[in-house]
């Protein structure tokens, strides 16, 4: 099963940028979008279906905000929509997928750029986040969590990660969670498999940020521990061009 996950920053500009010849060629079997930023009435879905997936879609009540997807050639035994918390759910930020041995889930966590009130948001949404996944897990104990977690754990994950200590998506208080979070049963499947590698799968639009590859690595696919011993291989696509993010991979046996 090869799983990706992308953060697209707006599905009808990414389909502009060739999005759909992109999921043509890498040819996954679950696809998981994050920031929509549309309802489904809102672009060609047909394009999607002719690729041979099953859509299921979860947008924010707010026009042209958040929203995640999940594209898959096996239709699911189960889609869960959201999360059953309000806030969260009408900022559509969760969409699962049950199959017979493995349950996927998009997530798009929040950002807390743009304030201290965002910012506490974030912080709520974490310590909600590490509860509701623990409990699904006895539920479900073959579980990805795939999406754009918003947060760099390590100084590797960073391009400059003494300038940035003071910014949302590196302070302390986030990478502790990250750090509790992956002490929890859940495993950081990149950087499991790739101990050294110096990558990242997000670029601010500033500065020319890309193109001098002044990253962050602040999108995962976590495993929960039993499926550990299934990942063959973890991997971001840098290649991959219609966002500011771009696509990270992983394929169990």
């Amino acid at each position: 099963m090869k799983i990706i996950s992308y953060n697209i920053n707006g599905i009808r500009a990414a389909i502009k940028k060739g999005l759909i010849d992109y999921l043509k060629e890498i040819d996954a079997d679950v696809v998981c979008f994050q920031e929509l930023k549309a309802n489904a009435d809102q672009f060609d879905v047909s394009e999607f279906e002719a690729l041979g997936y099953h859509c299921n879609w979860h947008s924010a009540q707010k026009k042209g905000y958040s929203g995640v997807g999940l594209l898959t050639k096996q239709k699911p035994n189960h889609v869960e929509v959201g999360c059953g918390n309000e806030l969260y759910d009408s900022e559509g930020r969760i969409l699962r997928a049950d199959f017979d041995d493995v349950s996927v889930i998009s997530a798009y966590f929040p950002s807390g750029t743009s304030g201290d009130i965002r910012q506490d948001i974030k912080y709520e949404f974490l310590d909600f986040m590490y509860d509701y996944i623990s409990e699904l897990r006895k539920q479900l104990p073959h579980l990805v969590l795939c999406g754009d977690y918003n947060i760099a754990n390590h100084p590797i994950d960073i391009h400059n990660p003494k300038g940035n200590v003071k910014n949302s998506g590196f302070l302390p208080e986030e990478r502790a969670w990250l750090d509790k979070f992956f002490q929890s049963g859940m495993v950081d499947t990149f950087r499991k498999m790739n101990p050294e590698l110096q990558k990242y799968s997000w670029w601010s639009f500033r500065a020319n940020a890309r193109a001098n590859n002044k990253g962050w690595r602040i999108d995962y696919n976590a495993v929960s521990e039993p499926l550990l011993p299934r990942v063959k291989e973890a991997f971001i696509d840098n290649d991959a061009v219609h966002s500011d993010h771009c696509p990270i991979g992983l394929v169990l046996n």
